[in-house]
């Protein structure tokens, strides 16, 4: 179990630094989104006039919202669980139920990095170039040279992936530490500053 306490220690530090980076790019992702949608509404009905990138800058805001709360929610228990069956299985049982659990989510996870990556970031349409978004001041950057190019926004997928599996590693080797009686030397996950699925 040392072992197993000294791999986790350092991937707890990891997780616990990029999500918080995370976690505020997230929160002004949101705050550019609702300005972006609140200015198409005052545009459009105001001024009768919407610009057309408005719409796409928002969803690139809510794409890396997504992909970089995703792993928080994940690692705090944020998202929906129907836990009724573990809590009535006995202990030892009920961790065997999770480490399946876990396991079968990494594999799953496994997947959608291969799929983000190949068939999204590295893809015709990654490689291609946004409809409406361009840099500011007329900046050429790349291929699309003033336009964004759409493997900004598909990235979030990907990156989101990337980081829900570290906090998958870090959830099952708690597991296994749990299991070989070692629960008690572990810190708890869950903070009161983010709600749960409670």
């Amino acid at each position: 179990m040392p072992v197993l306490l000294t791999l986790l220690w350092p991937l707890e530090r990891l997780n616990s630094g990029l999500l918080a980076v995370g976690r505020v790019i997230a929160v002004l992702a949101l705050a550019v989104m609702v300005c972006l949608i609140l200015g198409q509404i005052f545009w459009r009905y105001v001024l009768n006039d919407a610009p057309n990138w408005t719409e796409e800058a928002a969803r690139f805001g809510m794409l890396w919202l997504v992909g970089l709360m995703a792993p928080l929610a994940y690692r705090q228990g944020g998202f929906v669980a129907i836990d009724i069956v573990e809590r009535a299985l006995p202990r030892i049982v009920a961790v065997l139920l999770s480490l399946l659990l876990l396991g079968l989510s990494l594999w799953v996870l496994l997947i959608a990095w291969d799929k983000g990556l190949n068939n999204h970031v590295d893809s015709l349409s990654g490689r291609g170039c946004s409809s409406s978004l361009r840099w500011p001041f007329g900046i050429e950057i790349g291929k699309c040279k003033a336009k964004f190019a759409n493997q900004y926004q598909y990235a979030a997928l990907w990156v989101g992936v990337n980081l829900l599996i570290l906090v998958n590693v870090e959830l099952i080797l708690r597991q296994v530490i749990t299991l070989l009686g070692g629960g008690d030397r572990l810190k708890p996950l869950h903070h009161d500053t983010m709600a749960g699925a409670d």
